[in-house]
């Protein structure tokens, strides 16, 4: 009998921006197409993800504004694209109920964090509705008031 890898799945990159100006109603993991290079630079955490959104184009995902910096020791014969369109994958049910609900008013596709899971690279994507200014000042009107308590807890237990 084999027994299924149970590793947990460890963080690469996280999009904290995304947070701040979106509201997120449901979430998916999705497959990532990368090239070796990549995978390297992904290893030495030689990525950022806060610019990157989804895009649906022909029935398949794509993963757009996310960078990922080549390492000096990147082989000679290739040529490393760091904003290089990336494909993601999902199953073609899924994709179809996503498109019918990117399709209705104000939602969008936002990247929120890559991470490894089983030796893959796998991508947290969300369906998110843009936040309005004033929520955004609530949202940090709540953060500043969550420091003031941890603050406030941490004098108190000194």
């Amino acid at each position: 009998m084999s027994q299924k890898n149970k590793e947990t799945p460890s963080r690469i990159a996280d999009n904290k921006k995304a947070a701040y100006n979106y509201f997120f109603e449901e979430r998916y993991e999705a497959g990532l197409v990368l090239e070796g290079w990549e995978v390297k630079a992904l290893r030495e955490g030689k990525v950022q993800l806060t610019d990157g959104y989804v895009v649906i184009r022909d029935g398949e995902l794509f993963l757009i504004g996310c960078r990922i910096d080549a390492l000096k020791t990147a082989s000679t014969h290739v040529r490393p694209d760091s904003i290089r369109t990336k494909k993601l994958l999902m199953k073609k049910d899924e994709i179809k109920r996503l498109v019918g609900k990117v399709e209705q008013k104000g939602y969008t596709l936002v990247a929120i964090q890559l991470y490894w899971k089983g030796g893959r690279v796998k991508a947290e994507i969300a369906l998110a509705k843009g936040k309005a200014e004033h929520d955004k000042r609530s949202t940090i009107k709540d953060r500043e008031g969550k420091r003031e308590v941890e603050r406030a807890m941490k004098e108190r237990h000194k």
